[in-house]
């Protein structure tokens, strides 16, 4: 049964256009958008989620657009129990993280696993933005990598980030992980990675001269950003401003961002 389905008799029905069809889940605690024409049925919404799904104990509705540095919204309890902290399972892989003060998409799970399965044996790879460790986690789950490096700004994902390297029980030789700004750790970094993601759609072009100064000839970097739809000619010229000679092997559409505006992921071989 559905959100809706449950619902009936219980709201008026013609405010069931602006009930949420979906909602994210990390863990046992569901983040749901809220519109103002249902506000006044929030907790009913918040009940008959929670009536419908038992592994979830929390449902918190966001409140604004994400702020700050940090991609991050303020939540409101609307039903269930006040935790924000999640234990969440992908891929073969615990994460343990508070949903507000950290940046984290469970929609992102089947890309998550695409990209694993795309590291090769013995690669180095470097995750920039690597928030608790969702990339870096999947990759060493699920890949034969020989290590792979996280940077990440936000203090509190950094310090899940090594909570969830002892969860996991990853190898340490494995792994190095840096809290601060990219622009100042990777200068700092002497070495080259056979691949780099960089997982921050909003920003991730002010970063790729830097990326491309520490990926190897022939290396791979998997550039996430915002693409309009038959937009394609207009990225390729945008990365060609950034890298001399390069291919790309795949554009990956991972999500929707506004009307005609989607979440991709181009993978760009660096020639």
């Amino acid at each position: 049964m559905k959100v809706k389905e449950f619902l009936k008799n219980k709201i008026p029905e013609d405010k069931f256009e602006y009930i949420p069809n979906s909602f994210d889940v990390i863990g046992s605690i569901c983040v749901i958008e809220i519109k103002d024409e249902v506000k006044k049925y929030e907790k009913k919404i918040a009940e008959s989620i929670i009536e419908l799904n038992k592994s979830i104990k929390s449902v918190f509705k966001r409140i604004g657009a994400r702020k700050g540095k940090h991609r991050i919204y303020k939540l409101k309890l609307i039903g269930g129990e006040n935790n924000k902290i999640a234990l969440h399972k992908e891929n073969g892989v615990l994460f343990k993280l508070d949903v507000e003060k950290c940046y984290f998409s469970p929609r992102l799970c089947n890309e998550r696993l695409r990209i694993s399965r795309l590291v090769k044996k013995n690669e180095s790879v470097l995750v920039m933005f690597s928030g608790v460790g969702p990339y870096i986690f999947v990759i060493l789950k699920n890949s034969i990598a020989k290590e792979v490096y996280g940077i990440e700004i936000n203090k509190i994902c950094h310090k899940y980030a090594l909570e969830n390297l002892k969860l996991n029980k990853i190898d340490e030789n494995k792994i190095k992980l840096f809290n601060g700004d990219a622009k100042k750790i990777l200068p700092k970094l002497n070495k080259k990675f056979d691949r780099i993601l960089m997982p921050l759609p909003k920003e991730s072009m002010l970063y790729l001269d830097l990326a491309v100064k520490k990926i190897k000839k022939d290396g791979i970097i998997h550039l996430y950003t915002f693409i309009e739809e038959d937009g394609e000619n207009e990225l390729k010229k945008e990365i060609g401003k950034h890298i001399k000679k390069f291919k790309i092997l795949n554009i990956v559409k991972c999500g929707v961002y506004g009307p005609r505006i989607f979440r991709a992921c181009v993978d760009i071989k660096v020639l």
